[in-house]
């Protein structure tokens, strides 16, 4: 396969979580080198956060292994044990199952800059969120509130 030119690829931002957990996490932008490689096992994400915002909410994956490679900047792990500050060149994983929930947060004045990649496994994976009213359960396209009914789709 010829290089990929990342530069040319489709910058995309937004966040699929329902009111009200979609706000802190909008501003991200990524570039989805998985998919431009045509890879199918896994998924390649070149991420850049903003300050003030967060990867995503805290959670955890059932099915689904994933790491962080930070190239620039500075973000902040929030996990199960607390807060930890990220580098260039920290790199951070997570095996499916572990019930270590996590998320990134730019503290920092200036835009952070790193790799994420995770398994692809949406028909048998699900995600729980501890600290808030969202679950999200294998093989279902929408969230649902943690007593199963699912949030109104927008």
């Amino acid at each position: 396969m010829p290089r990929i030119d990342i530069a040319a690829l489709e910058v995309r931002t937004g966040s699929n979580y329902p009111d009200p957990y979609n706000e802190i996490c909008l501003g991200a932008t990524w570039r989805k080198l998985g998919d431009a490689a045509g890879l199918t096992d896994f998924g390649v994400n070149l991420v850049r956060l903003p300050p003030g915002k967060w990867s995503s909410q805290r959670h955890w994956h059932t099915h689904e292994d994933e790491f962080v490679y930070v190239i620039d900047g500075e973000v902040v792990l929030v996990e199960d044990d607390g807060d930890h500050v990220l580098k260039p060149g920290d790199f951070v994983a997570w095996k499916a199952g572990e019930t270590n929930a996590h998320c990134l947060q730019n503290r920092s004045g200036r835009d952070a800059v790193y790799l994420e990649v995770g398994s692809r496994r949406p028909e048998t994976d699900a995600c729980h969120y501890p600290d808030i009213d969202l679950d999200a359960r294998a093989g279902e396209p929408f969230y649902r509130h943690n007593d199963g009914t699912p949030y109104p789709e927008e």
